[in-house]
């Protein structure tokens, strides 16, 4: 009985362990520059960089980790987009309205719109053949 209480608590203070060097590590994500064709959306550029475009909008924040481990993947799918399709980044913390306007409740989340008009939308970390997938979709 008392051997099989020390192996308990054993794998318990592992498990601990891994959860906290996990969240600790996460926490130490850099952040990335933004690809050169990524735009900043705001409240005043909106919708003139969203009209007649198939537009995929990344609501983040700098503290959020996941959204930091999105940033190198958009960057990736940015470098592959050719046409009228683009990426934007809308900052919630300094773009709250938008942010409400399209009811994003978790970060990241990712929406796509084609000219202006919501498509889809997703939340998480996603791969790049996703986010192309998704984009593919979109454009007939």
């Amino acid at each position: 009985m008392q051997t099989a209480l020390i192996i308990i608590g054993t794998i318990i203070a592992i498990l601990v362990l891994l959860v906290y060097f996990g969240k600790r590590r996460l926490k130490n994500i850099p952040m990335v520059d933004d690809h050169k064709s990524i735009v900043t959306l705001t409240a005043a550029n909106f919708q003139a960089k969203t009209k007649n475009k198939i537009v995929l909008i990344d609501f983040w924040a700098a503290w959020c980790a996941p959204c930091r481990m999105m940033s190198p993947i958009l960057n990736s799918v940015a470098a592959d987009l050719k046409g009228n399709q683009q990426i934007g980044k809308v900052n919630i913390e300094q773009h709250q309205a938008l942010a409400q306007k399209y009811k994003v409740r978790s970060i990241p989340t990712m929406i796509i719109l084609k000219n202006g008009v919501e498509v889809t939308r997703f939340s998480g970390v996603k791969s790049r053949e996703f986010l192309l997938q998704q984009l593919a979709k979109v454009s007939y």
